[in-house]
């Protein structure tokens, strides 16, 4: 009974000092695992954005003004690279419907990239963060006073928290624009 009574204590020793390590083992694993991750400074957005650009330009270069601004917040606000500006989406409509019923007779846009960026930490200033559509692409456009000219246009738009464009900054060299006489 001896025997039986110290091998019973040995077994329970050992159960317990392996119970320990156990514990030990488990400890250590969770010290070692990592932190949790961070988002980083900015990554691809959901490609429907791209859909969401394509198909504004595209009723843009079909005439359909209204097409265009459909997808615009109420308080939209479009910039050029030059600073002018317009807010709102009804001063954005009602400029397109002049410009595209008074000035251009024909809009086509030509070889045409997309990025959809998802911007979850700022970099600096007055960066707003959410997600941006960047668009590159050639635009070629016959002018009522018949002088055509193509041009290289990139586009920037911010989307707000319910998918609407809440701003869009268009980058264009205006010198050519003049040159065919047009403003």
């Amino acid at each position: 009974m001896v025997k039986f009574s110290s091998a019973l204590l040995g077994l329970l020793v050992l159960i317990a000092c392996n119970s320990g390590d156990t514990k030990t083992e488990s400890t250590t694993e969770t010290a070692s695992t990592p932190e949790t991750k961070t988002a980083p400074q900015s990554e691809f957005a959901d490609p429907k954005y791209t859909e969401v650009g394509k198909k504004s330009i595209a009723a843009l270069a079909a005439g359909d003004v209204d097409g265009f601004t459909a997808n615009l917040a109420d308080n939209a606000v479009f910039i050029w690279s030059s600073g002018d500006s317009l807010v709102g989406k009804q001063a954005i409509n009602d400029y397109w419907k002049n410009r595209r019923g008074k000035v251009i007779d024909s809009l086509t846009i030509m070889n045409d990239i997309w990025l959809p960026i998802k911007v979850n930490t700022p970099q600096r200033g007055p960066d707003i963060p959410g997600v941006w559509l960047l668009s590159w692409y050639q635009s070629q456009v016959k002018y009522k006073n018949g002088k055509t000219l193509v041009i290289g246009i990139h586009n920037v738009q911010h989307f707000d928290a319910n998918d609407k464009v809440d701003r869009i900054i268009q980058y264009l060299d205006r010198a050519p624009i003049i040159a065919a006489g047009v403003k």
